[in-house]
């Protein structure tokens, strides 16, 4: 009998994803359950902060800007050797997120500035339709 013996490295991909009102309520539950899963998947705390943060903004933007009425939306979180990715997917893909100029006086209108500070890269990506998703990754440090 002919046997080869083969050996297989897998890069573990652990992924984490929630459907949630597109409310305030539910852009506080999409971040207190990426908190949870983080510390569940031991991602360290340098990139836990930060992301947290940047989920936070997206998911706000989710139930502010995205929301559409009876449609959820969706945040995702993806770990991968070397990056953490964030996902978030609402139904309003016609209005793509855009960094708006804040007076000093503004009370919003600072996410996408935090986003782009906090994320070693961003994006937006269209469909299907009619959704986006706004994504953002954090580099991992290597274990």
């Amino acid at each position: 009998m002919n046997q080869q013996n083969i050996t297989q490295v897998h890069a573990p991909t652990r992924h984490f994803s929630v459907l949630l009102s597109p409310t305030p309520r539910g852009a506080r539950l999409a971040r207190l359950l990426a908190v949870e899963w983080m510390r569940d998947q031991e991602v360290p705390y340098g990139v836990t902060d930060p992301a947290t943060q940047v989920i936070a903004e997206l998911a706000a933007n989710a139930a502010t800007h995205g929301r559409v009425a009876g449609r959820s939306f969706r945040l995702a979180l993806l770990s991968r050797p070397g990056v953490l990715r964030v996902e978030v997917t609402d139904t309003r893909g016609e209005k793509p997120p855009r960094a708006r100029p804040v007076g000093v006086e503004g009370e919003s209108g600072r996410g996408l500035l935090l986003v782009e500070a906090l994320a070693d890269q961003w994006g937006v990506e269209r469909g299907p339709v009619p959704r986006k998703t706004v994504w953002a990754e954090l580099d991992l440090p290597p274990r």
